[in-house]
């Protein structure tokens, strides 16, 4: 995990991937939750013997679930001491490009596109977020993030 002292770090960082996060493992009880939490109960996520038959060989996660788990990616790569909160502010696009079977283990690449002043000294950091999936070469995710963060 990266530290940064002051969100003002940051401006000289755009261009650049800033941080990898840690490793999550994708389990059929979160995808299973998620489905409750959202009323998403497609067969392809919950219906374990039906999805093995499937297209893709397994349950798969929704892609849903894969984007929520943006704030853990951010949270495991880096911490910036002197800021008080982080607000997400949104998403400018977002592809979901290959599936994500239960079992996988995923991380993200976070580089950074922009990062302006706003009000009461904080900052709007514009992500890009790249979701790979261990031992896969194409992403299962890429995002661009939108995150307001303030001292």
């Amino acid at each position: 995990m990266k530290t940064f002292q002051t969100l003002s770090e940051f401006a000289a960082l755009v261009g650049q991937e800033v941080a990898v996060s840690d490793w999550i493992t994708i389990s059929q009880q979160q995808v299973n939750q998620f489905a409750e939490a959202t009323g998403d109960h497609q067969w392809i996520h919950v219906d374990v013997d039906k999805a093995r038959a499937g297209p893709f060989g397994a349950p798969i996660a929704h892609g849903f679930l894969t984007l929520s788990l943006l704030p853990k990616f951010f949270e495991s790569s880096f911490e910036v001491v002197q800021s008080r909160m982080g607000v997400n502010y949104g998403l400018n696009k977002v592809r979901f490009m290959s599936p994500v079977p239960v079992g996988s283990r995923l991380r993200a690449r976070m580089a950074l596109l922009a990062c302006e002043p706003i009000d009461n000294g904080g900052v709007q950091m514009t992500w890009q977020v790249t979701i790979e999936r261990e031992g896969v070469a194409k992403p299962v995710c890429v995002a661009e993030s939108l995150v307001r963060r303030y001292p």
